[in-house]
């Protein structure tokens, strides 16, 4: 994975701040807000989410097969296959959790840069841009995808589950991803709704 760059500082305070006249300070407002927009709702946070979230699918995906082979056999092989599984899973599970919190907070951190900078000064016209209706509604629709996928999954995999044939490590396995799915899901929404709401409150005609 790419390192991130880091994020634009904070508008300085009013005592000092040197910008020569308006059209400076707009200008060096639009740069700031363009690459935080970015950085909140461009392709670039989406594919590495979905990177995350995916190593975490699959890192779930080797927890159930361990699971799944303590539940059909205690010989030594089906013992060591279902260790090693665990294993690996968790060394997926972790990271990917790790990550995909610290890409949360760092969007927090950016909503709040977005706000300061974009109350700085308002600049109806260069601000439309900032609008960024493709990347949002891709946002939108492939969150409400993964929510709507990932809350069937949890839903209908216990409700359908036999006993008998339906074991517990299979239903853990599917009600996980499920889990994962709707949890990217509810990540994604979220971005798409807040930016929705800061180009209603910053992003004036």
């Amino acid at each position: 994975m790419a390192r991130r760059s880091p994020l634009p500082p904070p508008p300085p305070p009013v005592g000092i701040r040197t910008w020569p006249d308006r059209d400076a300070l707009l200008r060096d407002r639009a740069v700031v807000l363009g690459e935080l927009v970015r950085t909140h709702i461009g392709p670039e946070p989406l594919g590495v989410l979905l990177v995350w979230a995916g190593l975490g699918a699959v890192g779930w995906g080797l927890v159930g097969s361990a699971l799944l082979a303590f539940e059909e056999g205690s010989d030594p092989f089906g013992v060591t296959l279902g260790v090693a599984l665990a294993v690996v899973g968790i060394c997926c599970l972790v990271p990917s959790a790790v990550f995909i919190a610290l890409g949360v907070a760092r969007d927090r951190r950016v909503r709040r840069l977005m706000d300061a900078w974009g109350g700085l000064e308002p600049d109806p016209e260069g601000d439309l841009r900032l609008r960024a209706p493709r990347a949002s509604t891709v946002w939108l629709v492939l969150s409400f995808l993964l929510c709507a996928v990932g809350l069937f999954v949890c839903v209908s995999v216990p409700a359908t589950a036999r006993p008998g044939e339906d074991t517990y490590g299979k239903v853990a396995l599917w009600m996980g991803l499920g889990l994962i799915a709707w949890l990217t899901g509810l990540i994604g929404l979220v971005k798409a709704f807040t930016h929705r709401r800061w180009v209603l409150r910053t992003v004036r005609r």
